[in-house]
C-alpha cells in the first residue's frame, strides 16, 4: 500500500467550482474557463502515489499549482473534488478535531518563510508544536532538544531567531516539524529564500536527515536542479495538472511532452546521471584460475588493450594491461596475480558522472563500477560516457 494515494484531485478557487469543473472535463483551459467563469483552476484531476520513506518532489513554475496542492493534502486549502488517502486513512472525509488531531500528530511543515516566532527562543519554536497539543513541559523540552540536536543546533536553544543565519532559521523550522515525531514532512519551497550556498548545504543537510530519520517528505520546488537533486521521483506540474512524474533520469532522458522537453533542455546531466546509468557490461573478463596467456587472448579477440580480473565470486581482484601480460607471456609467468595493474579506477554506482571525469583522466584503461562486495557491476569508458550524456546505447562503444 501507498503511503500517500491521491485520487482525481481538483480545485476550483470561485463560487462556481462545479461549473469549472465540468467545463474541465469538456476539455476547456484554464484560461477559458476563467474568461467564461470568472472561475480560477488551481489544481486539475491530479492523481499520484508516494511511497513510504520517499522523496517526492513537485515542480513547476509560478501558478503551476504546486503550493495550492501541498495545503490540499493537509486540507489547509480544501478540494472540490477528489481524494486524499494517507495510511489507507481519507483526509478528505475527516471532520474538523479528526484532522486537527491528524495534523498535529502525523504531519509536519517546512515554510518558506521559516515562520518562527521572534519573541521565542529557538528552543521555544521548537517546542511549539508540542505544545498546543498539551505534552507535558520536560517531555517537550526533551523531544525538542533532540530534534534541534538532529539538525545541528545543538547549543542554540537559548538564541532568538534574530540571532540565527537563515540556514539556522530554517533549521529550526524543519526541527519544530521534527519533535512531533511525524511520518510525513511538507516542505513548501523551504529553501528557496536562502542564499545560494547555503541553499545547497540545506539540501545535503536534508539528504543526510533522510537517511537518518526516513521520513516520507513531500517537496515544492521551483527549481529544477534541486528537484534532480533531492526527488526519488518527480512530478512536474503545468496549469493545475502533473504532465509527468518519474525518476530524474527518467525526466531527463524521457521527457513525456515538449513542455517537459524544453524544461529540462539546459540541465548539466552529469550532475544527475551516474555510473550505474552509463556503465556497460563488464565483458570480456578473466579469473585468477586463468593465465596472462588466456587474458591476452581474449582481450586480442574483443579488439581491447586491457581487462578485468575477478576471484570465482566476481570479486574485483585487479586490471590487467596488454603490454604487461604479453611481456608476462614472453617471460613465462604463468599467476596472474603477479602482473595486475596496481592503479586502476573504481566507483560504486551512485557516483556522478561529473565525478568521473578527473578519474578517467588520470587511470589507464576503463574505469570499475564495484558493489559494496567488491562485485564488479559494470566498466565505464569513454564512449560510454558520452552516449550516457547524449541518451544513446552505449552497449557497443
Amino acid at each position: 500500500m501507498s503511503k500517500i494515494e491521491v485520487k482525481n484531485l481538483y480545485k476550483i478557487f470561485g463560487k462556481q467550482p462545479d461549473k469549472a469543473v465540468e467545463l474541465l472535463q469538456k476539455g476547456e483551459s484554464k484560461e477559458n474557463i476563467l474568461n467564461q467563469t470568472g472561475q480560477v483552476v488551481g489544481l486539475r484531476n491530479v492523481s499520484f502515489s508516494i511511497k513510504e520513506g520517499e522523496i517526492f518532489v513537485v515542480m513547476g513554475l509560478s501558478g503551476s499549482g504546486k503550493s495550492t496542492l501541498i495545503r490540499c493534502l493537509n486540507r489547509l486549502i480544501e478540494p472540490t473534488r477528489g481524494e486524499i488517502f494517507i495510511d489507507g486513512e481519507n483526509v478528505t472525509d475527516m471532520s474538523y478535531h479528526q484532522l486537527l488531531r491528524f495534523r498535529r500528530e502525523r504531519l509536519g511543515m517546512v515554510f518558506q518563510s521559516f515562520a518562527l516566532f521572534p519573541h521565542m527562543t529557538v528552543q521555544e519554536n521548537a517546542e511549539y508544536g508540542l505544545k498546543v497539543q498539551g505534552i507535558a513541559k520536560k517531555e517537550r523540552e526533551r523531544k525538542a532538544c533532540a530534534a534541534l540536536e538532529t539538525v545541528g543546533l545543538q547549543g542554540w536553544e537559548k538564541n532568538s531567531p534574530q540571532q540565527l543565519s537563515g540556514g539556522m532559521r530554517q533549521r529550526v523550522g524543519l526541527a519544530r516539524a521534527l519533535a512531533n515525531d511525524p511520518d510525513i514532512l511538507l516542505m513548501d519551497e523551504a529553501f528557496s529564500a536562502l542564499d545560494p550556498l547555503i541553499r545547497r548545504e540545506m539540501q545535503d543537510e536534508l539528504m543526510a536527515l533522510h537517511a537518518k530519520v526516513c521520513k516520507t517528505i513531500i517537496f515544492i520546488t521551483h527549481d529544477l536542479d534541486e528537484a534532480l537533486k533531492l526527488g526519488d521521483r518527480i512530478a512536474l506540474m503545468k496549469d493545475g495538472e502533473i504532465v509527468q512524474t518519474g525518476t530524474p533520469e527518467e525526466i531527463l532522458t524521457c521527457p513525456a511532452t515538449e513542455y517537459v522537453a524544453r524544461f529540462v533542455e539546459d540541465v548539466d546531466k552529469t550532475k544527475v546521471l551516474t555510473a550505474s546509468q552509463v556503465m556497460k557490461k563488464p565483458e570480456p573478463v578473466v579469473y585468477l584460475k586463468d593465465g596472462p596467456r588466456v587474458a591476452l587472448h581474449k582481450m586480442k579477440d574483443h579488439g581491447i588493450s586491457s581487462i578485468f580480473v575477478l576471484d570465482k565470486n566476481r570479486r574485483l581482484k585487479g586490471l590487467m594491461m596488454a603490454d604487461k601480460a604479453a611481456e608476462a607471456v614472453r617471460k613465462g609467468i604463468t599467476a596472474i596475480e603477479e602482473c595486475l595493474e596496481p592503479d586502476f579506477g573504481r566507483v560504486d554506482p551512485n557516483t556522478p558522472v561529473k565525478d568521473l571525469f578527473p578519474l578517467m583522466a588520470r587511470v589507464q584503461g576503463p574505469v570499475a563500477v564495484v558493489s559494496e562486495e567488491d562485485r564488479l557491476l559494470g566498466i565505464i569508458v569513454r564512449g560510454s560516457v558520452l552516449a550516457g550524456l547524449a541518451g544513446g546505447e552505449n552497449e557497443n562503444d
